[in-house]
C-alpha cells in the first residue's frame, strides 16, 4: 500500500494518488460490473443469482450484463479517485506526524473513515445514476426512465427533480462508504500482517488472502447500509405522489420490522463476492500502476 514518491513538489506528486486510484477502480469495475448487476438485481427481489442471470441473458441479452457500466465507471473516477487519493494524503500526514512510524490500526481506521465519507459525497451522484440504470428494467414499462447513459441520466435527473435529487439518498451512501472503508483498511492491514509474518506466504498470496478477508469484512460491514440505499433511490411515487419511504430511517424500520435483521443481508454472497474481487483488483492494480510509473521515472 506504500508509494514512493519521486518528487516531493509539484502538481503531480499531490495528484498522483488521486489518479492511481480512480484508474485502479475503473480497470476493477470493468470485470466487476456483471456481478454487481446481478447484486442490484437480487436485492430488488428478482431471485437468486442463478435465476437473476438466466432471466437477464434471455429476456435482455448479455449486455444487459453490463448495463449502467458508464455509471459505473464514472462513480469510480469521482468516489474511488477521492477516496484512495484522501486515503494516501491522510495516512502520509499522519504519518510524518508519528516521526515516520507505522500508524497504529485505529488510526488507519480513522483515515479510511474519513476518506470514504469524502469520496461518497463527490461520488453520491454516479452512484445514483448507476442505481437507477440498473433497476431500470425492473419497473413497470410506463415507470422506466430509458436512461441512455450516465450522463444522460444525471442530466435528466437536474432536469426532471432539480440539482440536490442527485444526492438523493447520499446520506446512506456516505455511511455505507464509512462502514465499508473501516471495515476494509482495518482488517487488510492486519491480514497482511498475518498472513506475511505468521503463515509465511509470498506476495502474490498475500494479497489474495488479506483482500478476501478484508472484502468479506467490508460486504458485512456495509451492506446493511447498501440495502437501504439501494431501496431510496431506487423508490418511485405512487399515485398520489407519496413515496414508500420517508428517509433512511423509515426504511430501514420498516425493512426491519417487515423481514428481520437478515433482510438487510439479502444477497450477501453476491456482494461478497464482488467486493472481495474488486479490493482485491483494485489493489493490484494500483501496484501495477505504481511500478510502471517507477519505471518511467514519473
Amino acid at each position: 500500500m506504500g508509494e514512493q514518491k519521486t518528487s516531493s513538489t509539484g502538481v503531480w506528486p499531490t495528484i498522483k494518488p488521486f489518479v492511481n486510484g480512480g484508474a485502479s477502480g475503473m480497470l476493477a469495475t470493468c470485470v466487476i460490473q456483471p456481478v454487481d448487476m446481478i447484486k442490484v438485481r437480487i436485492q430488488l427481489g428478482q431471485g437468486s443469482a442463478v435465476q437473476v442471470t438466466k432471466n437477464m441473458v434471455r429476456e435482455e441479452g448479455v449486455g444487459a450484463l453490463y448495463k449502467g457500466l458508464s455509471a459505473g465507471l464514472l462513480r469510480q473516477a469521482t468516489y474511488t479517485t477521492a477516496r484512495l487519493g484522501t486515503f494516501r494524503i491522510l495516512t502520509s500526514k499522519a504519518i510524518e506526524a508519528n516521526d515516520g512510524k507505522p500508524l497504529p490500526l485505529y488510526q488507519k481506521a480513522l483515515c479510511g473513515l474519513t476518506a470514504g465519507a469524502i469520496g461518497a459525497s463527490v461520488g453520491s451522484p454516479a452512484d445514483l445514476a448507476l442505481i437507477r440504470m440498473q433497476a431500470d428494467a425492473t419497473l413497470p414499462l410506463e415507470q422506466r426512465r430509458h436512461y441512455k447513459n450516465a450522463f444522460h441520466a444525471l442530466y435528466r435527473i437536474v432536469a426532471d427533480e432539480g440539482v440536490l435529487s442527485l444526492w438523493k439518498g447520499a446520506g446512506p451512501t456516505v455511511v455505507r462508504a464509512m462502514a465499508l472503508n473501516m471495515g476494509m483498511l482495518a482488517s487488510y492491514d492486519q491480514s497482511v500482517e498475518f498472513c506475511k509474518d505468521t503463515l509465511g506466504l509470498g506476495e502474490a498470496s498475500t494479497i489474495v488472502g488479506a483482500s478476501a478477508v478484508s472484502g468479506f469484512f467490508a460486504s458485512a460491514c456495509s451492506l446493511p447500509f447498501d440495502y437501504v440505499k439501494t431501496q431510496i433511490q431506487k423508490m418511485q411515487p405512487d399515485a398520489t405522489g407519496k413515496y414508500p419511504y420517508t428517509g433512511s430511517l423509515d426504511c430501514a424500520l420498516k425493512t426491519l420490522k417487515a423481514g428481520g435483521p437478515l433482510k438487510f443481508y439479502t444477497g450477501f454472497p453476491v456482494y461478497c463476492v464482488r467486493i472481495a474481487p474488486h479490493v482485491m483488483m483494485t489493489w493490484i492494480f494500483l501496484n501495477q500502476i505504481q511500478k510502471t510509473e517507477k519505471k518511467l521515472g514519473w
